[in-house]
């Protein structure tokens, strides 16, 4: 933070690889046997650039699901439901984050979530430790609206009364943390150092 930024009061974080991981090669070897059909699973689903136009709330679950059959061998078909019926609770949380973010919540920071994600993204946030203390969110999907576009940032401020220069966001893909800035928000790009996260908004790491 600079010196001028206006002290933080809302802290809004992004959910994967953020409070929660997401790995989609590690996903796949959870419903294959092999290194091999695991890639092909990989690169199917999670992989292709479709996976963005899910999060964008452009395709659905069962496009999505279309599209990776056709990029997959027919024996591998069962694997890919399974995989797309359950892969999230494989979704884990990032357990620094998440105790940050209880301590903030104890010392009066409002939390929020601003996360790019499908429709779906309830089933990795009820093992989120840190999501109910969240004060609201913001989902790609549900918004139409993708990171790092200006507007989505604005949303959030606007939807919940807060002052974008009162307000911190925290995401591991810079160009998202650019796209807040741009919005009047500070930011923070989250390369795993929790200690810099912490002394960035000026709390201590542990307590």
């Amino acid at each position: 933070m600079n010196a001028a930024a206006r002290p933080i009061k809302n802290i809004a974080f992004d959910m994967g690889n953020v409070l929660m991981t997401f790995n989609g090669p590690y996903f796949a070897t959870r419903f294959s046997d092999n290194d091999q059909d695991a890639a092909l699973l990989q690169a199917a689903y999670f992989g292709r650039g479709e996976w963005a136009l899910l999060d964008s709330g452009t395709i659905g679950y069962p496009t999505m699901l279309r599209i990776a059959e056709a990029h997959l061998p027919e024996r591998l078909w069962p694997n890919l439901h399974d995989m797309a019926a359950h892969w999230a609770r494989y979704s884990e949380p990032i357990p620094e984050v998440n105790d940050l973010a209880r301590r903030l919540y104890e010392q009066g920071y409002n939390l929020y979530l601003l996360s790019n994600a499908g429709t779906r993204i309830d089933e990795q946030l009820d093992h989120c430790p840190a999501y109910p203390l969240m004060k609201g969110r913001v989902v790609s999907a549900e918004e139409k609206l993708m990171k790092p576009d200006p507007a989505i940032y604005e949303l959030l401020c606007k939807r919940y009364g807060l002052v974008p220069a009162e307000c911190l966001f925290v995401d591991d893909n810079a160009d998202n943390c650019v796209g807040a800035k741009v919005a009047g928000m500070q930011a923070f790009h989250f390369t795993g150092d929790v200690a810099a996260l912490a002394a960035a908004i000026g709390v201590s790491r542990q307590q």
